[in-house]
C-alpha cells in the first residue's frame, strides 16, 4: 500500500518542482544543468531536491530528452602527454555539466578511426570530439556530423562547417625556428611526427619559410620523421648525428619526440643546451622538469580539451548557433635546453 507506515513515498521530479514553484520542465532543465535557466531558479529546485532527497534518474532523462550525455573522444596516442593534459582539460568540463566523457585511440590509423566512430555512434554518443588522422575526408565528417555534434581539434578543413579548436602551427614553429637561428645555429633539424600528418606538414612548412627568410637553405636530409614517442626521438637522434654534417640544433614535432633527442645525445656523449639545442612542442608538465628542462613551444594542450568541450556543449545545447573556428594561441618558452650560443660558418 503506497501510504503504509515505514514505506517512503517516492519522490518524482513533479514533487520537486511543486515545492520550487516551477514547471516539471524547468526543474528537468536546471538538473541537465542547462545554461539558460537563471541562478535564482537554478538554486530553489537545487534546495528543493535536498530538502525532497529527490535522486535524479539519468536513464529516464536520456529516454525523455533523447540524449546519453555522453560524449566522445578520440585521439591518436592516450599515452602521449599532450593527449593526456587535452583529455583531462575536456573532462574537466563536461563533467561540470554532468556528461560522461568515452576516451578512444585511433594510433593514426585511418582504418581504426572508422570503426572507433562507428562504434560511438551506434551506442549514441550526444557528440564527437575528434583530432581526425591523415587522409580522413570532408566528406566523411560531414556524416558525423548526421548523426551527432562534432568539434575537430585539427581547424584545417576549410570547406566542412564543423566547430573546431587547434594550435598556432605556424607562428609557433617560426618563433622555435628563429630562436636557433638568432643563437648563431643554421644547421637546425626538424625532427619527427608522421609523413602524412596534416600537423607536421604545416609545422615543416613554416619551418622551410622562416629558414628561407633568414637565407638557409633548406636540407631535406635534416628532416626526419618518425613515431610520435621517446624512442622516435632517441633513433632519430642517431640518425641525424651519423650524418657528414650533423646538425647543431633540432625543432621537434612534440615534446615527447624532444625527451628522446635529449636521451639519443646523451647516449652519445653530448648535452642538451650545452653541445646541441633543442626545442620542443607542447609544453607538457614535464618539459620545466627534464634535465636540462626544455625550451618548447606552449600550446596549452589542457585549455584546447578545455575549449574543445566547451564548442561541444555549445552545440548541443544551440544546434543552429554560427560555426567557430578557435585558434589556441602559442608561445615559447624558453630554458635551459637552448642555453648556448654558437657561431656556425655561414
Amino acid at each position: 500500500m503506497p501510504n503504509s507506515p515505514g514505506r517512503r513515498k517516492h519522490v518524482t521530479l513533479k514533487d520537486v518542482a511543486e515545492v520550487a514553484g516551477v514547471s516539471k520542465a524547468t526543474a528537468s532543465l536546471v538538473l541537465s544543468n542547462n545554461p539558460r535557466i537563471s541562478d535564482a531558479t537554478r538554486l530553489r529546485v537545487l534546495e528543493a531536491v535536498e530538502a525532497l532527497g529527490y535522486v535524479y534518474n539519468q536513464r529516464a532523462a536520456s529516454l525523455r530528452t533523447q540524449r546519453s550525455f555522453t560524449i566522445g573522444l578520440i585521439v591518436t596516442d592516450v599515452l602521449n602527454p599532450y593527449s593526456a593534459e587535452l583529455t583531462s582539460g575536456a573532462e574537466s568540463a563536461l563533467a561540470e555539466h554532468d556528461y560522461s566523457l568515452v576516451l578512444a585511440t585511433t594510433d593514426d590509423d585511418l582504418e581504426k578511426q572508422s570503426r572507433i566512430i562507428q562504434t560511438m555512434l551506434e551506442r549514441d554518443v550526444d557528440g564527437l570530439i575528434l583530432g581526425p588522422v591523415a587522409g580522413t575526408t570532408a566528406a566523411s565528417l560531414q556524416a558525423i556530423m548526421g548523426h551527432c555534434a562534432l568539434v575537430l581539434t585539427n581547424p584545417y578543413y576549410e570547406d566542412l562547417a564543423a566547430d573546431c579548436v587547434g594550435m598556432d602551427d605556424e607562428n609557433g614553429t617560426r618563433w622555435a625556428v628563429r630562436h636557433l637561428i638568432q643563437q648563431g645555429r643554421r644547421r637546425i633539424a626538424f625532427v619527427g611526427g608522421y609523413p602524412t600528418s596534416s600537423t607536421r606538414q604545416r609545422r615543416l612548412y613554416s619551418y622551410r619559410e622562416t629558414l628561407k627568410a633568414h637565407g638557409i637553405t633548406f636540407d631535406p636530409a635534416l628532416c626526419v620523421d618518425s613515431p610520435v614517442t621517446r624512442r622516435g626521438g632517441y633513433d632519430a637522434a642517431h640518425q641525424l648525428l651519423r650524418m657528414k654534417q650533423p646538425p647543431s640544433a633540432a625543432y621537434c614535432y612534440s615534446d615527447v619526440i624532444a625527451f628522446g633527442v635529449m636521451l639519443g645525445l646523451r647516449a652519445a656523449g653530448l648535452e642538451a643546451g650545452a653541445d646541441f639545442a633543442v626545442i620542443g612542442f607542447d609544453n607538457v608538465p614535464e618539459a620545466s622538469l627534464w634535465h636540462p628542462s626544455l625550451t618548447t613551444v606552449s600550446a596549452d594542450p589542457r585549455g584546447l580539451g578545455e575549449q574543445a568541450a566547451q564548442l561541444m556543449l555549445r552545440r548541443i545545447w544551440t544546434p543552429d548557433a554560427p560555426i567557430q573556428r578557435a585558434i589556441m594561441p602559442s608561445r615559447l618558452i624558453v630554458r635551459d635546453s637552448t642555453a648556448a650560443l654558437i657561431e656556425e660558418p655561414r
